[in-house]
């Protein structure tokens, strides 16, 4: 799949902007921008300056100008992508830069596929796979939560770990390989209490790689938050105070709120998906009860759910909110519930004590005034475990990794029922190379085209 052509493509996003940069990599990468490039201050071409100099002057075509530059150049190996690189930093006119990639394409150059930058920097191993995978989740990363993850695979906080056991598991299965070799005179060269330590040890890693993707696809996607109750209770004012902006329409009419609306925020650097629904009520309404259908499925693809009540109605029928909690608890018993008594700005001490003394772990606020909505944010943010994220532990947030480990973690306990049963070293043989295998998928020392194609091509083009 490693291809020597030279490749072009916009690096920054497109549009007008102060600056743009174009990003050339391949053999010829230096020549060819050398051939329409005039220095202001220097005489030498770019094939003979330094690794890693920027330097001043104008791409030209033929007699004509197009605009006044910076060249960064980034020779082989030492570069992104493990070739001769060459960056373009041109004024950020949409004319301007299409006029430069068309002089490259001209020239020889072809235009760069999704990721193909990327896909060069993994095939030249100046990453693994599942650092090159990290790029794309770094450049998506929307929170702080999501950016932390993301950089501490990019530097190879789990390749590092994978590495490790498939070297230390290759190890033993290439004395278990020999011991095949020599089946007849019945040596064992392979450590079996060794062995067994070496399983347990990475029993321990993948489960705890593996528990460790319930946090950590909910960081990277955003944790949906469904915001449910009767309805006029104040869903949309609280979705409004939550995000800061009128993004939800408040009125004193019943039913308001038909369909369900979504927004997202960061609260304390993780990403919350908050989901404004239908208030829940026996309805005639046609338009109403397909909304009300809607507040149902959105709670079963929320990981975490509010159920707001009015204080002010509920004050002298607490009970029947209560029963109302307990439907939720029962059809959804692993779901988070944050149970909030909203508009209590009104209310008397009297009032708070005895919705206290039926729901005891009720949280109190007034979405019209803003009051208790931080409370809620930290509520919100003790429901995600965060330990591993504060111990910069590995947290895993991509499918495919996830996939792997599992068929990894399958395989490895395969290995140790048989050095438990005693099997034959060919049995045992069969399921460490198995396990292995699926090590090398994560990191790239197994792959398919098919597998890169489809990775690569969820990247964009000039990465």
């Amino acid at each position: 799949m490693i291809n020597t052509d030279t490749i072009v493509a916009l690096a920054t996003a497109s549009g007008n902007g102060a600056i743009a940069i174009i990003r050339l990599s391949g053999e010829d990468a230096i020549t060819l921008v050398n051939s329409h490039f005039k220095s202001i201050k220097s005489s030498k071409s770019l094939s003979k300056q330094k690794t890693h100099t920027i330097h001043l002057g104008h791409i030209i075509d033929g007699e004509r100008t197009l605009d006044e530059v910076l060249v960064s150049i980034f020779k082989n190996p030492n570069s992104y992508t493990g070739e001769n690189v060459v960056e373009i930093s041109c004024h950020g006119s949409v004319y301007i830069q299409q006029e430069i990639i068309q002089l490259f394409l001209r020239s020889g150059c072809r235009m760069a596929d999704a990721g193909e930058f990327t896909m060069r920097a993994f095939l030249n191993g100046k990453l693994d796979l599942s650092q090159a995978e990290a790029v794309a989740d770094l450049i998506a990363s929307d929170n702080e939560a999501s950016h932390q993850i993301a950089m501490q695979q990019m530097r190879g906080g789990f390749s590092s770990e994978i590495a490790n056991l498939r070297e230390e598991l290759m190890n033993f299965a290439s004395l278990i390989e020999l011991e095949l070799d020599f089946a007849e005179e019945d040596v064992e060269f392979a450590d079996r209490h060794q062995f067994k330590q070496l399983i347990a040890r990475i029993n321990f890693v993948l489960k705890r790689l593996i528990d460790s993707f319930a946090v950590g696809n909910v960081i990277k996607n955003g944790i949906p938050v469904a915001i449910v109750g009767e309805p006029n209770v104040g869903k949309s004012t609280l979705l409004n105070a939550l995000l800061n902006e009128e993004r939800a329409i408040v009125s004193d009419i019943a039913g308001t709120t038909r369909d369900t609306i979504e927004d997202e925020i960061s609260i304390g650097g993780i990403g919350f998906r908050f989901i404004d629904t239908a208030g829940i009520r026996d309805t005639k309404d046609i338009v109403e009860s397909i909304g009300i259908k809607k507040t149902f499925e959105k709670i079963e693809q929320a990981q975490v759910v509010i159920y707001l009540f009015d204080s002010q109605l509920s004050i002298n029928n607490v009970e029947n909110v209560t029963i109302e909690i307990a439907k939720i608890r029962n059809k959804y018993p692993q779901k988070p519930l944050l149970v909030i008594a909203n508009k209590i700005d009104t209310l008397s001490d009297d009032d708070l004590a005895k919705i206290y003394s039926i729901i005891p772990d009720v949280k109190l606020l007034s979405a019209k005034t803003g009051f208790g909505v931080e409370q809620l944010n930290r509520s919100l943010l003790n429901l995600v475990n965060t330990g591993a994220l504060r111990n910069n532990e590995t947290i895993v947030t991509n499918t495919r990794h996830y996939d792997a480990l599992l068929k990894a973690q399958e395989a490895i306990q395969k290995v140790n029922y048989a050095l438990d049963s005693g099997l034959s070293g060919d049995l045992m043989a069969i399921d460490i190379r198995d396990t292995l295998y699926h090590f090398g998928e994560i990191t790239g020392e197994i792959t398919t085209d098919d597998l890169l194609g489809n990775i690569f091509a969820n990247f964009c083009i000039g990465k």
